[in-house]
């Protein structure tokens, strides 16, 4: 079974041109919902900004850049031969839905199974930051890796602080999945906490903390426990993380979980068995919760819930309108709230307490749109 990350953009054309996209619904009041802008060049993570801004992260169109015979992948499709080039960007959106180009010439790549660009947004003592997922040899863009990039919002200039591209080849992870091995990374969440960037990266399935000079360091190593299981993102309460996981295709409904990672949790004076690692020290995997399916963004909602977007809830392959927003209320319960989405990609919540969703966000450049929901709180 060969994973992939990224829905055949072939797929979506034919389904769109049939016109059977079907509309996003809240769960108890259907229709509900604006598109707040579209023609989206895949809308991956999205962030408001301290000017009130919706910046959203898109991986561009690829390019001409082969990396057939360029360095190490694994033959595809998917996940490659992949065509690199510079067509990445983050663009800015504003309440009425004008589209403004923050800055671009990011690395971006296409294979048979999608796009990588630039992933996601975060913002970090005012300073946007930006999480360049499709750099890298592996990628056709040799010149250009995958890392953490600081961006000059009033200009459009930025540079890369942290090549974590770089940094994963050195630091690999216990446990690689040889038959869709990426040594560059798929690098797809970013979040800003206590001064400090996170990234997870689902190839390798690992969580790495990079400091605003370009520390780069693994908080853990989620293979080593958990095996291949695609940790995609993540968000943080109370100094614990939590992380949810795409899984393997073809898709198995409710088999995602999410994992909650903390460092305060364990006695590290317990020794484990021989071979399993006593070095109790650092972050570990202290809980998980089950019944989720193809997660690919967690976020924290106003009512205190954690809210999370699901890629697709068919079964085999992901589906046109089989994307969702379920949120786990207080008795534990995984509670639908949105439904009908088309394979979304990222969500983030407003000051104005609405949810704004990346829909079309794993298609061709110029399907993607941004979505805006009023919900409301759950208990």
């Amino acid at each position: 079974m060969k994973l992939t990350r990224y829905l055949p953009a072939a797929f979506i054309v034919a389904a769109t041109a049939a016109g059977v996209v079907p509309a996003p619904a809240l769960a108890q009041q259907p229709n509900t919902f604006t598109v707040l802008t579209q023609g989206l060049q895949g809308p991956r993570g999205l962030r408001f900004g301290p000017d009130g801004y919706l910046y959203v992260a898109e991986a561009g169109a690829g390019g001409t850049n082969s990396t057939e015979g360029l360095c190490q992948q694994v033959p595809g499709p998917p996940p490659g031969p992949w065509t690199g080039g510079k067509t990445a960007r983050i663009s800015k959106i504003s309440s009425n839905g004008t589209r403004t180009t923050v800055a671009s010439g990011f690395p971006s790549a296409q294979s048979v199974g999608g796009f990588l660009g630039v992933a996601d947004v975060a913002f970090l003592d005012g300073t946007l930051y930006a999480l360049v997922a499709g750099g890298g040899c592996s990628h056709g863009n040799p010149d250009s890796p995958s890392g953490i990039a600081k961006v000059n919002r009033y200009t459009g200039t930025w540079s890369l602080i942290a090549d974590l591209g770089a940094f994963i080849k050195t630091h690999p992870a216990q446990y690689v999945a040889a038959d869709d091995f990426e040594p560059d990374g798929t690098f797809y969440s970013l979040i800003a906490e206590d001064g400090v960037l996170y990234t997870v990266e689902p190839n390798h399935g690992q969580v790495w903390s990079v400091t605003k000079n370009g520390q780069i360091k693994q908080v853990i190593d989620i293979s080593a426990s958990q095996g291949h299981i695609v940790p995609t993102s993540i968000a943080e309460r109370n100094g614990d993380f939590y992380v949810g996981n795409l899984n393997l295709f073809p898709i198995d409904p409710q088999w995602a979980q999410i994992l909650i990672i903390s460092k305060d949790r364990f006695d590290d004076d317990h020794d484990l068995a021989p071979g399993f690692g006593n070095d109790r020290h650092g972050y570990h995997v202290v809980n998980t919760k089950a019944g989720f399916t193809t997660v690919v963004a967690v976020d924290f909602g106003p009512d205190g819930l954690l809210y999370v977007l699901e890629l697709s809830d068919a079964e085999g392959f992901p589906t046109i309108g089989a994307g969702k927003v379920v949120r786990v209320k207080r008795s534990g319960k995984i509670e639908e709230v949105i439904t009908g989405l088309n394979v979304p990609t990222g969500m983030t919540f407003g000051r104005d307490g609405r949810l704004y969703i990346s829909d079309f966000g794993a298609a061709p450049p110029g399907a993607g749109r941004i979505l805006r929901f009023d919900i409301s709180a759950g208990w």
